[in-house]
């Protein structure tokens, strides 16, 4: 099993106690974008110690450090994924809330043309699309 959060957290110097290195591990392994009481319910189960106020205070700090970001996908919850190496974008199942992770060079080079039109140089940007299956 692989902790990169946790190698990212001690090469910034974090301290590293028990339980912040379940969390980091427990947000290595997801495959989805989870939110706090769903990081704390997995958290949870490796070590039933800890608390709920943990996992937000790990998050934050996280978070602060750049090594998770946080994203609104518009459902009331912050959700975190590991701070992505490579940029992408994200396609929120408005049914199911599954998120899906994409990336279209087209949609990046528009964006960037579009920037350039304006008079800009695009640094950063985020795209969150909203949709629903189609029916077939």
């Amino acid at each position: 099993m692989s902790d990169r959060i946790g190698k990212l957290c001690v090469d910034k110097g974090m301290r590293m106690t028990e339980q912040r290195r379940v969390i980091a591990r427990v947000l290595s392994e997801a495959d989805d974008h989870p939110d706090v009481e769903e990081l704390h319910r997995r958290a949870h189960a490796v070590d039933p110690h800890i608390s709920i106020a943990t996992v937000y205070r790990t998050v934050r700090l996280f978070e602060e450090a750049g090594i998770i970001t946080r994203h609104d996908f518009g459902d009331g919850r912050a959700r975190y994924e590991e701070h992505p190496e490579v940029h992408h974008d994200h396609l929120i199942d408005m049914k199911t809330g599954k998120v899906v992770e994409f990336v279209d060079a087209e949609i990046e080079a528009l964006q960037e043309a579009i920037a350039r039109k304006l008079g800009y140089r695009l640094v950063d940007h985020r795209l969150e699309l909203y949709g629903v299956p189609v029916e077939e």
